[in-house]
């Protein structure tokens, strides 16, 4: 497995108001352009001489990679495996809506797996072990949230039923490298 640098795109609205994205997509506000700006200074200290770009399509990460990867990729790829969890009927709700409607237990994060018409774990994890496995350089990978811990999950070697003990956070920048994981700050 090659190393792998995984960005989660920064801030957006929705995020701010508490609401599911899922494949729907809102704009960055002001505090995610500045972690995505953050994101290109610890970035900018790294030597990435070799490494491919590849990003999740949706806006957020397309948004959020322009600013942490400028003026350092020359091309950034796209990759429909790389976009976060579909979160069915529950998209663009906050918890609190979809508790109402569904009664279903919203702690932790085993509701991302039974939202009405989502796309459920373990397509999540198909699809992000079929993007890593055809990796055969070390890449900077800009994602969202649930994807982003499925693909650490699995480049650690770990069963994705592990994911929700790896850290998250808007704005960040993770390196996987010989199945050791470790924040870049």
């Amino acid at each position: 497995m090659p190393p792998l640098i995984v960005l989660r795109h920064g801030e957006t609205e929705w995020n701010a108001a508490g609401r599911m994205q899922g494949l729907g997509n809102s704009p960055l506000t002001e505090r995610g352009i500045a972690q995505a700006q953050a994101q290109r200074e610890i970035l900018a200290r790294q030597d990435l001489d070799g490494w491919q770009v590849m990003c999740s399509p949706q806006g957020r990460a397309v948004h959020t990679a322009a600013i942490a990867l400028s003026p350092m990729a020359d091309f950034i790829r796209t990759d429909d495996r790389l976009v976060e969890i579909g979160m069915g009927k529950w998209q663009g709700l906050t918890k609190a809506e979809m508790a109402a409607g569904s009664g279903a237990d919203l702690s932790g994060f085993s509701f991302y797996d039974v939202a009405p018409d989502g796309e459920g774990f373990q397509a999540l994890e198909a699809r992000c072990q079929a993007f890593l496995e055809e990796l055969c350089q070390p890449t900077i990978v800009v994602t969202h949230g649930i994807t982003s811990r499925f693909l650490r999950c699995l480049a650690l070697g770990w069963s994705v039923d592990r994911f929700d003990e790896l850290p998250g956070g808007q704005g960040v920048v993770y390196l996987i490298a010989n199945r050791v994981h470790r924040k870049l700050e």
